[in-house]
C-alpha cells in the first residue's frame, strides 16, 4: 500500500501513476464566438411617483396646487422631496437657510424635486373592471 495513500478510493490525491494512461483523452470542441454579451431576460421597470402618506401612484409634473386625490394631502412639500432626510440639518439634504415648517404642508421652496422610485413591472394588464366574488368564483369551474 503507498505511505501517502490512505484509502482506496480514486479522485483524491490520485498521482499519474495511478491513472490509466491507455484511456483517450477526450478533447472539447472550440466554442462559436457570441455576437456580444447574453442580454438577461429581465422584467421591466417604470419610474413612479407615490405620495408619501397612502402610496398612490401620482403623475410625475407636480404643480404648486397639487394634492394627493386619495388623502388630501399637498404633494409639493418637503415631505414628498427627494432632499428629505430627518437625519439631515433642518431636515433637508440641501443647504437652506431657515427650516421649513410643516413638513407635510404646502411650500414655495426652489430646489423641490418629487421623490420617484424605480419598480419593477411584473403584473399582466389590469383587469376590465372589478369582479364580483360570485364571478370569480364561477370562472374557476367553466
Amino acid at each position: 500500500m503507498d505511505e501517502g495513500r490512505k484509502y482506496r478510493q480514486h479522485g483524491y490525491r490520485d498521482g499519474d501513476r495511478d491513472r490509466d494512461r491507455t484511456r483517450p483523452t477526450m478533447a472539447r470542441a472550440p466554442r462559436e464566438p457570441r455576437d456580444g454579451p447574453r442580454t438577461p431576460n429581465l422584467m421591466g421597470s417604470q419610474e413612479l411617483f407615490r405620495c408619501a402618506r397612502c402610496g398612490r401612484i401620482q403623475t410625475a409634473a407636480i404643480g404648486l396646487e397639487d394634492r394627493c386625490p386619495q388623502c388630501d394631502v399637498d404633494l409639493h412639500s418637503c415631505v414628498q422631496c427627494v432632499s428629505f432626510d430627518p437625519g439631515c440639518t433642518f431636515e433637508c439634504m440641501q443647504r437652506i437657510d431657515a427650516r421649513v415648517s410643516p413638513k407635510d404642508g404646502r411650500n414655495t421652496c426652489p430646489l423641490f424635486a418629487p421623490r420617484t422610485t424605480v419598480e419593477r413591472q411584473t403584473g399582466s394588464t389590469p383587469a376590465a373592471g372589478p369582479v364580483s366574488a360570485q364571478q370569480a368564483f364561477d370562472d374557476l369551474f367553466k
